[in-house]
């Protein structure tokens, strides 16, 4: 017996492992190992590991998989309340009928995971905005970082904005309050970042525009244009320069630790990007926790 899937853009370049259990249900890692050996669990019909990471409109198949749902528990989405619905309603800034483009909060994350429960893809699947379907996320923003983020309303629209991003052709700026002055006032970073996957060490390159605009001695505002999309691409390269963004409680510099910020001092400001030669630019406004660190630090955005 053959059960074949197809996957989503909301899934695109999520590990094999855990699209199974984002979708099949709460499947041992050992069973999933020992199927894929087995030749049980194919992607376009090739053999795969389970690093491997799907891509919207991979086909799926599974082979006579033996998986019984009763003794392991399909794991169960956030069931948001209607004031919580209502709070991130409140945010969008445009709605119209292929996507929506909210100013995020910080704290939630935009898919459900084991550490996070609360979720936007789960809040807004209950939303009469979506009423006839479903939020399909097209791109990614780190649960502490607030700010532009977009969600699809249809199949169609997903491919498109997920493709632009992959391509590189959405443009994204963001703003960040660091330790420190940053000596030099513009410019470009480019890193080899590294990260682990099942122990393996990755590296990674990464490219970053930035621009001061406005510093003391005891900190600085920076504006940043990711050219590259790696994981905590930001937050690990002021950090590799000694310049640690306030409230960062994983990549922090010594000095930080001590007065660290309850918040995460990182917002995603404007997004821009073309579809059929029209022309989308989406600013988010700052957060009132961002603009009142920016008075307590004397710094400002206008300069």
């Amino acid at each position: 017996m053959i059960k074949s899937f197809i996957v989503d853009s909301t899934c695109n370049n999520m590990r094999l492992d855990r699209w199974l259990r984002n979708k099949i249900g709460k499947i041992p890692q050992g069973l999933i190992e020992k199927n894929l050996r087995l030749g049980k669990i194919k992607i376009n019909k090739k053999k795969t590991k389970s690093s491997f990471k799907v891509q919207t409109n991979d086909k799926i198949d599974l082979y006579n998989f033996d998986f019984k749902e009763d003794i392991y528990q399909k794991k169960k989405p956030f069931t948001p309340s209607n004031e919580i619905i209502k709070s991130n309603e409140n945010l969008i800034i445009d709605n119209n009928e292929d996507f929506i483009v909210l100013n995020k909060s910080a704290g939630i994350s935009v898919q459900g995971g084991t550490k996070s429960k609360k979720n936007l893809v789960d809040i807004f699947a209950k939303s009469k905005i979506f009423e006839g379907s479903k939020p399909y996320s097209v791109h990614r923003l780190d649960k502490d970082t607030s700010g532009v983020f977009i969600m699809a309303k249809n199949r169609k629209s997903a491919q498109l904005l997920t493709s632009l991003f992959r391509l590189r052709k959405v443009h994204k700026t963001y703003l960040a309050i660091c330790n420190g002055e940053i000596e030099k006032n513009s410019g470009e970073w480019n890193d080899d970042l590294i990260r682990y996957d099942n122990g393996k060490k990755i590296v990674e390159k990464a490219k970053t525009i930035f621009k001061v605009i406005d510093k003391n001695s005891n900190s600085s505002l920076v504006e940043m244009k990711p050219i590259t999309g790696r994981k905590h691409q930001l937050r690990k390269q002021l950090f590799n320069i000694g310049h640690s963004i306030y409230g960062d409680k994983k990549y922090n510099s010594s000095l930080s630790t001590k007065r660290i910020n309850k918040d995460l001092m990182l917002h995603s400001y404007q997004i821009k990007f073309m579809i059929n030669n029209k022309k989308f630019t989406y600013k988010a406004l700052l957060p009132d926790y961002f603009k009142k660190l920016l008075k307590t630090k004397r710094l400002n955005l206008s300069n």
